[in-house]
């Protein structure tokens, strides 16, 4: 069954109470899904399209994470650290909410479509632009206003020193809103925009925990590695763990012994690193976790 497109104006109840207190926010939006709860904590997850594996890692963990402890995840469905994001917080079975900078009847970009249809399923697309909007450039700077204005708090990953990540920070400042940065290599440019944010004053977000508390949530404790490892693994992600043992195994051996697609094994390696069920302790080798 497909989804019905709905709409709703400021005037109505439905409108997001966050966005009311903003001037400059969209007289309309248009939703598929449902839109964030108002009684729910929510932060907002962005950074950069093209990212590294370590910063797809911290974008997957801090929304995983964060989802288990009731929060909602926002950001804008973009390749890279938002699909990250977005991934976190559905594995986790919690809430999370695109912004698009098109109509919400577009997937952009397309490669991201059946994650599209997921986040409709467990929480919304919503967007200020009508349906048939296509993505053109100068929508998405736009858009970064409402993330912010819909979050408590907004977290960056990785973004460099000019993106649109920092557009999203600056708007949330502006809002009066929290941000916080993933601290990165100061040559690396991608973690150049994170370094500068946390230079200018924004938390570090050197753990889950750090988020957590500046929301007033206490956390739930987590279970111990043994049950962690008790969990039941799909079958794609058995056929990598099986392959792996305690001796550390470069990727392109896990490559040819598994039969799939590099990009999905990438994927399922990020989500056993994310279980605590394996662990990269050198660059692209990986291991079974050992206790």
């Amino acid at each position: 069954m497909t989804e019905k497109i709905w709409q709703c104006s400021r005037f109505e109840e439905k409108y997001p109470k966050r966005l009311l207190v903003y001037e400059n926010m969209p007289q309309t939006i248009y939703v598929k899904g449902k839109l964030p709860l108002e009684t729910g904590k929510t932060v907002a997850i962005v950074g950069a399209r093209v990212c590294s594996h370590y910063g797809a890692y911290q974008a997957y963990r801090f929304a995983k994470e964060l989802a288990q402890q009731g929060v909602q995840i926002i950001s804008g469905l973009a390749k890279g650290i938002d699909a990250n994001a977005h991934k976190g917080a559905l594995d986790a079975g919690g809430n999370t909410y695109a912004v698009l900078g098109c109509g919400v009847d577009i997937c952009y970009p397309k490669q991201n479509q059946r994650l599209y249809e997921e986040i409709i399923k467990k929480g919304g697309v919503l967007s200020e632009f009508e349906n048939q909007t296509l993505p053109f450039a100068g929508n998405f700077p736009r858009r970064n206003r409402i993330i912010s204005g819909l979050a408590d708090l907004v977290l960056v990953v990785e973004a460099k020193k000019k993106s649109g990540s920092l557009i999203t920070a600056n708007y949330a400042l502006e809002q009066g809103k929290t941000v916080f940065a993933v601290p990165g290599r100061v040559d690396d440019a991608l973690s150049e925009g994170c370094n500068l944010l946390i230079a200018d004053g924004a938390g570090i977000a050197n753990s889950v925990e750090s988020i957590l508390s500046e929301l007033q949530i206490l956390p739930e404790k987590k279970g111990d590695f043994l049950h962690k490892s008790k969990i039941w693994l799909a079958s794609h992600e058995e056929m990598v763990y099986s392959c792996l043992d305690l001796q550390p195994k470069n990727i392109e051996e896990i490559f040819q012994e598994v039969p799939l697609k590099s990009g999905e094994i990438m994927e399922i390696l990020l989500k056993l690193e994310l279980e605590g069920l394996i662990i990269e302790p050198v660059k692209n080798y990986y291991t079974r976790t050992g206790g």
